[in-house]
């Protein structure tokens, strides 16, 4: 596996980065034999240390955990717990992950992403007709080609509050979101007439 472990603003010194490899590491083959990369990011908020873990996997997936303490060390042993829980969670599912695909293993598209945000002075003084927002960011970003189980889990083990994916049966876009009371909600926008 390869690891890719950085501070921001802050020096990681060959301890660190020797515990976090040894660590991550068994954790991760605990539930998964082939993980591909990961990626370990420490940082500092006042008195506080942040560690947050990206893992992927070879079947496509991405687990991803974030942990704080006001020690180095203990941020990451609370990261790599959560990694844990989610692998462990998620552990059936992801061992029999390739035994159900079509295709192995996931496959993603290309696509464009955007962030869209106007001047707060642009939008109050303009009209409903005139309404512009500027483009300040233009990305590419890949779509996974999921069934929606997999969405989920994969939603899941991000930890992102939504993602876009191709629908493994029919091809077209669709969407799951975390809701805010608290469920899982698809967006299947083909028309079904």
């Amino acid at each position: 596996m390869r690891y890719q472990i950085s501070g921001k603003q802050i020096d990681i010194g060959e301890a660190l980065q020797t515990h976090v490899k040894t660590g991550l590491g068994e954790t991760v083959a605990k539930y998964s034999q082939r993980p591909i990369d990961a990626t370990v990011i420490f940082s500092r908020d006042a008195h506080e240390f942040q560690c947050e873990t990206v893992v992927h996997l070879s079947t496509g997936l991405t687990a991803q955990a974030k942990a704080r303490d006001t020690e180095i060390y203990a941020a990451f042993e609370a990261c790599r717990e959560k990694m844990d829980k989610q692998l462990r969670r998620y552990k059936r599912r992801l061992k029999d992950h390739q035994k159900n695909r079509v295709e192995q293993p996931v496959e993603y598209n290309p696509a464009s992403s955007y962030v869209l945000a106007a001047d707060e002075d642009v939008w109050e003084s303009q009209d409903d007709t005139g309404l512009q927002p500027i483009i300040i960011a233009e990305m590419e970003t890949r779509v996974p080609t999921l069934s929606v189980g997999d969405a989920v889990m994969q939603l899941e083990l991000s930890g992102s509050p939504m993602l876009v994916f191709r629908n493994e049966k029919h091809g077209g876009v669709n969407v799951v979101h975390r809701r805010d009371d608290g469920n899982v909600g698809w967006i299947d926008p083909r028309n079904l007439n």
